[in-house]
């Protein structure tokens, strides 16, 4: 199978990073999604940001382009266990850029995490973000009909084969977990990687839980641009963003809205759009583009973020506290690590629409929900501001490149 690469040379500029020194030298290896979604556009800001910072940055993409059948995806699962031809890929960039640090992003299914060995054995220190739970759960998402599902991260990664997990098939779901197994048992995350990059503290809890090395793994959320201050003025309704399907909890803020006697605006599309429309609860808009989202938010109440499963790290969280916006959100994962609650918003009883209903409720009709926005405000400023961000990244970047060197000098003295 044909694999489309494109590698986007960025050759940095202005003063070093912070800390001095010469100027990192980055290589990131993304394989992008072929709907673009929240982690390509992670990517996209760690790689601005990154190069205003002062970094060398070059990057190889890997498109799922080809991947445009049932067969084509069976062939990429099947192959993702080692995936030579995207790992040679990369590896040429790097023989050409030199960089200090290889940081790899998704790595499924045309590069495979055997990227870390190939760059550590030249020379590269290695970092992977741990965007979602892949190196665990073949469909890397933790949840199995519609609820969480933890089987997987102490427990044989082939048990995805019974459920069916990788897109209900049992052929492709004992590919990936024929991937995840192997290098679980060869060593590849304890031996190969320098440093992990987990989203959340939940996140790290659950990779360390699932045996990936925890004095490796840092926790650093994706950054945000500043949006600027949050606008003056009275706040109105309640909003939700995103996909409109199962897992974000969407049919349960629907019935939760209903019972509240309230209607909440939801921007986004997905497979349950016809089964919403016209229901008492939702006001259905459809899809918006980035600034009118960002109006949206900043003329919201509160957001409401309902899911129910494991969110990575939802970005329409940072963007509401961006916003000055408080949260309603489920107590479930990451999000119960996100939102504060009584602070920086709500948290209710995932899949409970009762619960819910009465958190909209009283979020619509307290006064202290003007505090908790500006409480969110400072959350934002103080974690997810791109400056911090960016710092905190490249601190990563240098503690794997003193790892590793530490590591080739006990090679070299045989210690």
């Amino acid at each position: 199978m044909s694999i489309s690469t494109d590698t986007d040379h960025r050759p940095g500029g202005g003063a070093p990073p912070a800390g001095g020194g010469d100027p990192l030298r980055v290589l990131v290896a993304h394989n992008r999604y072929q709907v673009r979604g929240g982690e390509d556009a992670a990517v996209a800001r760690d790689l601005a940001a990154m190069e205003r910072a002062g970094c060398a940055v070059e990057a190889v993409f890997l498109d799922n382009e080809a991947i445009d059948s049932a067969p084509a995806r069976l062939r990429a699962a099947l192959a993702a266990t080692h995936a030579p031809d995207g790992i040679a890929r990369v590896m040429a960039a790097a023989r050409r850029f030199r960089p200090d640090v290889v940081h790899v992003h998704n790595f499924f299914p045309l590069l495979s995490p055997g990227i870390h060995a190939a760059a550590r054995a030249a020379g590269h220190a290695t970092v992977q973000t741990l965007h979602n739970y892949r190196l665990v759960c073949a469909n890397a998402f933790l949840m199995r009909d519609g609820a969480p599902c933890e089987r997987c991260v102490t427990g044989s990664p082939y048990q995805a084969v019974r459920f069916a997990c990788y897109r209900g098939s049992r052929i492709g779901s004992l590919a990936v977990a024929r991937m995840i197994d192997h290098h679980r048992r060869a060593g590849t995350w304890r031996r190969d990687v320098d440093r992990f990059v987990a989203l959340t503290p939940f996140a790290r809890e659950r990779f360390a839980a699932a045996g990936v090395p925890a004095e490796k793994i840092r926790i650093r959320p994706n950054g945000l641009p500043d949006p600027g201050p949050p606008p003056d003025g009275p706040r109105r309704g309640l909003l939700f963003v995103g996909r409109l399907s199962p897992e974000k909890g969407v049919l349960v803020l629907a019935d939760a809205a209903a019972s509240a006697g309230m209607r909440v605006t939801a921007i986004g599309e997905g497979p349950l759009a016809g089964a919403l429309a016209g229901h008492p609860g939702l006001d259905l808009v459809g899809a918006r583009s980035p600034a009118e989202v960002q109006a949206a938010m900043g003329r919201a109440a509160a957001l409401v973020v309902p899911s129910l499963w494991y969110e990575g790290l939802p970005m329409v969280v940072a963007e509401a506290y961006a916003a000055g916006t408080p949260v309603v959100a489920s107590r479930i994962g990451a999000l119960a690590d996100l939102v504060a609650d009584g602070a920086t918003g709500l948290l209710a009883a995932p899949g409970d629409a009762g619960d819910l209903a009465r958190a909209l409720a009283r979020i619509a009709a307290d006064p202290g929900a003007a505090a908790m926005g500006r409480a969110a405000r400072m959350v934002y400023e103080r974690e997810w501001r791109e400056d911090v961000t960016t710092r905190a990244l490249l601190d990563i970047y240098r503690d794997a490149v003193a790892a590793r060197s530490a590591d080739a000098s006990l090679a070299r003295t045989g210690s």
